[in-house]
């Protein structure tokens, strides 16, 4: 699974409405604001959202940078693309020819933001089942919290975002709570039965800090490889002679993949601002965001389980007591006293990652 992205469409609002508005949405869990060129030179802009400025005659170009350019004109995006900015095809949909110019072009944009007039999902289902396997976003508009609902749920799978076009602050709000709740996924966690436990010397390891506050059932997948991982607990659990951290995960040495959604990352690429997914023991997983990464040489302990299709993956984490491991019912292993035969909570998906993407190869 993406993770969803929500923009709000701040084109058109009403002049005596706009200040009220727009100070409501940069409160709420909006990715991405849409806004027109004359937006973008006048409104103090939150550096927390990205910015999507929608193009209609190709100079504005020049007057843009660190944005999404949405259009319908092909030329503007093309320039854009030149200019090396990140692009949005958007087309209202009335007829077939609409729907087949997005289904053949739109992999060629980072995303494809389309409105449609008629009730029927039919049209969107077509292009879920077309891009699915394209890199690109598939947006659509959505003006209700109902409408987004139901475009979250199409084919099983949804569109990977909505642009809300709501004025209502309730509604707003409630788009917003929405988002949240659609960026949890839920994972399939095995239980993976311990077959080696062993002592390997020092190395690098990297402690996440999170900007959220975990649960003691929480954690983050760390795996050596990208064929799954291992539930690491959250330090909300006590600790001999320090304090809690409960928006710390001391997750695993510095080479060790960690999960978000469908992608991994790397322990060590992880930088203040990104995000990774949380995960509890239920496999429940939510999107939090990074304040800090601590890599400190430490003593290093693997950790290696089997899943019941004999599957085999490890993790490497801090050879220390107070380093929690995650297993069955909650249940919490001190890392240094995890022995041959306990069991552990495990991630087990499809290997092979390019950039941290899944790839099918050899």
């Amino acid at each position: 699974m993406k993770k969803r992205e929500v923009w709000f469409d701040a084109r058109n609002i009403e002049s005596e409405n706009k200040d009220n508005i727009l100070n409501f949405v940069f409160e709420k869990n909006y990715d991405h604001l849409l806004i027109t060129p004359e937006m973008y030179k006048t409104e103090n802009l939150p550096k927390r959202m990205s910015i999507a400025v929608h193009v209609e005659k190709i100079e504005q170009l020049n007057e843009l940078e660190n944005v999404i350019i949405f259009s319908d004109d092909e030329k503007i995006l093309k320039k854009a693309k030149e200019k090396e900015l990140p692009t949005a095809l958007f087309r209202v949909i009335t007829k077939k020819e609409d729907l087949e110019y997005v289904y053949n072009n739109g992999a060629y944009y980072n995303h494809v933001c389309v409105l449609f007039y008629e009730t029927t999902n039919i049209p969107l289902e077509l292009l879920i089942a077309g891009f699915q396997k394209k890199d690109c976003v598939l947006m659509k508009f959505v003006n209700n919290v109902q409408d987004a609902e139901v475009v979250f749920g199409v084919m099983e799978k949804g569109s990977d975002g909505v642009i809300f076009t709501s004025r209502e602050l309730r509604e707003i709000e409630e788009m917003s709570m929405l988002a949240d709740k659609a960026n949890q996924v839920q994972l399939n966690l095995e239980i993976g039965k311990v077959v080696d436990v062993k002592h390997i010397g020092m190395g690098c390891r990297v402690c996440v800090d999170t900007t959220s506050i975990l649960d003691k059932n929480e954690g983050m997948l760390i795996g050596s490889t990208s064929t799954g991982g291992i539930l690491v607990s959250s330090e909300t659990h006590h600790l001999p002679y320090m304090e809690l951290r409960p928006f710390r995960v001391n997750a695993g040495a510095v080479h060790s993949y960690t999960w978000f959604f469908d992608n991994t990352i790397y322990l060590s690429e992880l930088k203040s601002g990104m995000q990774v997914m949380a995960v509890n023991t239920e496999g429940r997983g939510r999107a939090v965001s990074v304040g800090r990464k601590k890599m400190e040489v430490r003593p290093l302990l693997k950790i290696e389980v089997e899943s019941k299709t004999g599957k085999r993956i490890n993790v490497i984490v801090q050879d220390d007591w107070h380093i929690r491991i995650l297993g069955p019912k909650g249940k919490v292993y001190n890392a240094s006293a995890i022995k041959i035969g306990d069991e552990l909570l495990a991630y087990i998906c499809e290997g092979g990652r390019h950039v941290g993407i899944k790839i099918d190869e050899f």
